[in-house]
């Protein structure tokens, strides 16, 4: 048992005091040193991701209700965090979301670890369903936020269809990182889309 487990549980959540910072951050740290070994998602249990970090199980599960919630966090850290919005105007935040979105992409070209692990989730139901009920719902529901008021700004036309424009934005550039996966990720690539899509969606008098 490690000096984790010995502590006697403190009342309210754990997160945030430097000590559980740092054992959470060897939890991660123990994942993606497995990741790099080449070890699949599905031979990663919370047994072997102890043995790794050097706590024991119950450390893992006062933080994570399980692996999947701990792979999601995993994931996040890999990623570059997501964005601040700058809130100056409705293509301001749209580009600095694609942004975001072209460097996730660039991340996972470079990263072994983001690359395998997103290859692997597809074949995890539960895993991928926590990865887009966590991060990836939230991120649409940022982008279609920002459009609504955008909307209501008179920044876009107020016959647009917001959930179909909001794929439309995101769509180039999950071509690109998907399904394209060796096509250019230029530096003014958000910019060029947004602007591209704006000409023919703003009001007659924007």
């Amino acid at each position: 048992m490690s000096p984790a487990d010995t502590e006697p549980r403190q009342d309210g959540p754990a997160r945030g005091r430097p000590r559980s910072e740092a054992v959470e951050h060897a939890i991660i740290e123990a994942v993606m040193t497995l990741l790099e070994d080449g070890v699949p998602l599905a031979e990663i249990s919370v047994e072997r991701v102890a043995r790794t970090a050097g706590v024991g199980k119950a450390t893992i599960y006062r933080r994570w209700s399980g692996k999947e919630e701990l792979f999601v966090d995993v994931l996040r850290a890999a990623e570059p965090p997501d964005p601040e919005l700058p809130g100056t105007s409705m293509r301001d935040d749209l580009v600095v979301l694609l942004e975001a979105l072209r460097r996730r992409g660039l991340a996972g070209r470079n990263s072994a670890i983001l690359h395998h692990a997103r290859a692997q989730m597809k074949s995890s139901p539960n895993l991928w369903a926590a990865y887009h009920n966590t991060v990836i719902l939230p991120r649409r529901r940022l982008g279609l936020e920002v459009l609504r008021r955008g909307r209501e700004n008179g920044e876009l036309r107020t016959d647009v269809d917001i959930e179909l424009l909001n794929d439309i934005v995101v769509g180039p550039l999950l071509v690109r990182t998907v399904l394209r996966p060796d096509a250019d990720l230029p530096d003014d690539l958000a910019e060029r889309v947004v602007d591209t899509l704006l000409q023919g969606l703003r009001p007659a008098n924007g």
